[in-house]
């Protein structure tokens, strides 16, 4: 498991960007942390790793929020709000998976729909800072 201790929004950012460009067609990222742990700032810095001129506005309301890219479509959801993990598939959540890039904040609302293969990204405070620990991201360079 890698871990990283990025002390402020400029180096969470970086540390997106990081992940962001090592992202594939298919992969599921779930983004695991309190309120306020930097998910969105974490999730803002992957989609301007390939979309460098985006603004990246929060989903939490809209739920997903979709950048097309010419390899994949990249997904950025907040399940937040979801009741029910059933709820993904109107959302159309369910079907993208294994085929675009889905970013999802609230991971545990997709209760057993969450795939086993996902990369976690687990956020944690500590002290001013916050700790990211990666687990299944396998060989990938980050």
């Amino acid at each position: 498991m890698d871990q990283f201790t990025p002390q402020n929004e400029a180096e969470m950012l970086a540390l997106g960007a990081r992940l962001g460009g090592a992202l594939e067609a298919g992969d599921t990222v779930a983004l695991i942390g309190d309120l306020g742990a930097g998910k969105t700032t974490l999730a803002r810095g992957l989609v301007q790793a390939v979309l460098p001129q985006e603004v990246v506005p929060s989903p939490t309301y809209t739920l997903v929020q979709a950048y097309d890219l010419p390899e994949f479509t990249l997904l950025h959801c907040d399940l937040y709000r979801l009741e029910h993990p059933d709820e993904a598939y109107e959302i159309g959540l369910i079907d993208a998976m294994g085929e675009d890039v889905c970013l999802i904040e609230w991971p545990d609302r997709l209760g057993p729909h969450l795939p086993q293969d996902a990369m976690i990204i687990d956020i944690k405070f500590e002290g001013d800072g916050r700790v990211v620990s990666l687990r299944g991201w396998g060989n990938r360079h980050v």
